[in-house]
């Protein structure tokens, strides 16, 4: 299981979710890879579900990122116990993954087995996503960056009609 090896602070807030990921949006090692469609807390047994699936279906050729890390301590008070007396223990750790973030990057297969190994890591996780391959990734991104100058260049507009 992953989990950090010590940290700074035993128990964090829960924070929140909100916006797309801005960083580890693109593939970087691979030429397949997962990217999440919804926000979500994925555990550190998710990703190794899901890791295990993966290689077990290419059986253990070409190269598999983990590209999340559980690094926010979840918290749990045990079962039947009464409300107050202080937060719980940390019981399990969590990625926190915002829409647009690679989860996970593959390559040295095939396009039909990487598809298919990625579908199946896909099923051990909590949230939607979709395959992409490098190239089909980067046109989706730069479609986005040009619709949002197009937006921008509107209201430039419209600011200076008005």
């Amino acid at each position: 299981m992953l989990m950090p090896k010590r940290v700074k602070r035993r128990k964090q807030f829960r924070g929140r979710m909100k916006g797309q990921a801005m960083r580890g949006n693109r593939i970087q090692h691979g030429d397949f890879g997962i990217v999440a469609k919804e926000p979500a807390w994925i555990t550190s047994n998710q990703i190794e579900a899901a890791r295990i699936a993966m290689t077990r279906y290419i059986k253990r050729g070409g190269n598999v990122w983990i590209k999340i890390f559980p690094d926010k301590p979840v918290t749990a008070k045990p079962a039947e116990t009464r409300m107050g007396k202080g937060k719980g223990a940390p019981d399990y750790w969590v990625a926190v993954v915002k829409p647009g973030r690679v989860m996970f990057e593959l390559n040295g297969v095939a396009e039909p087995v990487a598809r298919e190994a990625l579908r199946l890591a896909m099923h051990k996780l909590p949230l939607k996503c979709k395959i992409y391959s490098k190239e089909q990734l980067e046109r989706d991104l730069a479609e986005k960056e040009q619709q949002i100058q197009e937006k921008a260049a509107a209201r430039r507009a419209a600011r200076e009609n008005a």
